[in-house]
């Protein structure tokens, strides 16, 4: 019998090209929605009620809050510490830097509701917005190398699990996560990329 190995290794976001780059990002959020969608099930939920619009517009009021405390404390942040402690790896940059408006706006709502539907919507429900948070964490995988981004993307996501709590609407996070993605996927793309400003 043959057998297989898997071989792991880093790579480069200098060596992903920006087709693979967004098709590992659909595809990612696909399975995020049939993982949701699973879970969902097994708990007899349904995603289609958790997506019901409620009566009242207040949930964006809460998001386009929270999303401003959060992209606030981002600058703040962006401003005081070295860049070594906030480096992503580049994959945000390369991801906005040179992408069209419509697709951010499309990358950042698709991202949002995949997201909030797997982790507020089904994960939450089970485990809290604690556990949820550091689940949420532990996926954002290229940000474990940094406490500083590891500690943010766990002190949003508990953010948003709360804010999804008192307002009793799956529509919140998705929409602070949406203008939360958008906004700085703006500022990447219309604030000036560091490569281009570096290679000038």
């Amino acid at each position: 019998m043959k057998k297989f190995k898997i071989r792991v290794r880093q790579v480069n976001i200098d060596q992903i090209d920006d087709r693979l780059l967004i098709i590992n990002l659909y595809f990612t959020q696909c399975i995020t929605l049939i993982t949701a969608f699973v879970i969902l099930l097994f708990q007899r939920r349904y995603a289609w009620n958790l997506l019901d619009l409620p009566e009242s517009l207040q949930f964006l009021w809460w998001g386009a809050l929270f999303a401003a405390a959060v992209v606030t404390a981002d600058l703040l942040i962006s401003k005081l510490v070295p860049e070594e402690l906030t480096d992503d790896g580049g994959i945000n940059e390369k991801l906005f830097a040179k992408r069209p408006l419509w697709h951010i706006l499309l990358i950042c709502m698709v991202v949002a509701v995949c997201e909030e539907l797997l982790f507020r919507g089904a994960i939450q429900h089970v485990w809290g917005p604690y556990w949820t948070s550091i689940l949420f964490a532990a996926i954002h995988i290229r940000y474990l190398r940094h406490w500083l981004l590891t500690g943010l993307v766990f002190g949003i996501s508990y953010g948003l699990g709360w804010i999804y709590d008192e307002t009793g609407t799956l529509w919140t996070p998705i929409a602070a996560h949406f203008f939360i993605d958008f906004v700085m996927g703006c500022f990447i793309r219309f604030g000036g990329n560091k490569g281009e400003e570096q290679s000038s």
